[in-house]
């Protein structure tokens, strides 16, 4: 049902005269998930819960406010703190389907992106400590985690709607770049269910950027603890060469397929990069040879002398070995009110 959401709104969102056409398909959409939560509300739908502490990352809208690299960030300040950490994804996007093992933990990967998907295996790469597992059934991963490594905390990426799996604690990720007047229902707007529904959850967590006045006002209204992140890219580059900062003024173009290319664009911007063309496709693309090819002949033509690029995108492009030099921006996020989040874990 998201997806054809998603591709209805992707087909007509350039026609803005056109998005009265999605209400009626927003109406829909909001009966779904109203009478899915209310059984879940009524236990008329089930919510199993483990021995295991859970904590859930989730969206309340679509993605692109950071889920991965907060995941991430979470991880390490856990396993910082003497605690053993699990992670569980849906693996969204992936080859396989039911029960994946991506790692144990011992600093092995035991499959390809593709069979895991590419958010788990960045997961495994800058976890390797860690095990990692992905399943559509959340209760089921949950508990091979439990009975085969037996950690303390369990984090369930991307949860906030999926129920079926009791969470210890609910945190919510909102963009601080959001505009509100986008906070309405899927396909009309961004929310994958109504803002009210976040008061379900125990805390909001702040990412991207500071968010304006009306949007701050929104977050306060929910009375939720307040979680603020800050945002650290790190760039490299595929030759494995540094570089001076001169390079900076050369012209780049940008490639990506995310969930929120605006933020990736303004990333790069704050690096001092001047951008001579922009290049986005769908979250999740599975990059072809024929895309490098062609990325790397417009970038000529646009006498762009860099290929720019997230980490999760150049997982998917390397394999074809492109001729032109790219630069990878690998989006970290650290916590800053450390002691609000570690007082809602506890112990």
């Amino acid at each position: 049902m998201k997806k054809i959401i998603c591709t209805i709104q992707t087909m007509i969102k350039a026609k803005e005269s056109h998005r009265y056409l999605l209400f009626p398909l927003a109406l829909l959409y909001w009966g779904i998930i109203f009478w899915r939560n209310l059984f879940y509300n009524f236990n008329f739908f089930i919510t199993h819960k483990i021995k295991t502490k859970v904590i859930s990352v989730g969206n309340i809208s679509l993605g692109g406010t950071g889920k991965t690299p907060i995941v991430i960030s979470l991880a390490l300040l856990l396993t910082k703190i003497g605690r053993r950490v699990a992670i569980l994804s849906r693996g969204y996007g992936r080859a396989t389907k039911g029960l994946f093992l991506v790692s144990k933990g011992d600093g092995l990967i035991l499959c390809s992106w593709e069979d895991c998907g590419d958010e788990p295996y960045m997961m495994a790469q800058k976890l390797p400590n860690l095990p990692i597992l992905v399943d559509e059934n959340r209760y089921r991963g949950s508990l091979y985690l439990e009975k085969n490594f037996n950690p303390d905390i369990i984090i369930m990426d991307d949860g906030f709607q999926h129920r079926a799996l009791h969470r210890d604690l609910d945190i919510v990720l909102v963009n601080g770049g959001d505009n509100i007047n986008n906070h309405r229902l899927l396909p009309y707007g961004i929310l994958r269910e109504p803002w009210d529904n976040i008061k379900r959850a125990n805390a909001i967590m702040v990412t991207k950027k500071k968010p304006n006045p009306l949007l701050q006002r929104k977050i306060d209204e929910t009375s939720l603890p307040i979680i603020r992140t800050r945002v650290n890219p790190v760039l490299r580059y595929s030759d494995k060469k540094p570089r001076a900062n001169e390079v900076r003024e050369n012209s780049v173009f940008l490639v990506s397929g995310l969930g929120n290319p605006a933020f990736f664009k303004k990333t790069v911007e704050h690096l001092g990069f001047n951008i001579c063309g922009i290049k986005n496709f769908q979250d999740h693309y599975n990059y072809k040879e024929n895309d490098i090819l062609q990325l790397e002949t417009t970038t000529k033509q646009l006498g762009g002398s860099l290929i720019l690029t997230t980490e999760k995108d150049w997982l998917k492009i390397k394999r074809h070995k492109p001729k032109m030099i790219f630069g990878i921006i690998d989006i970290n996020m650290r916590v800053l009110n450390e002691d609000i989040l570690l007082n809602l874990i506890g112990k």
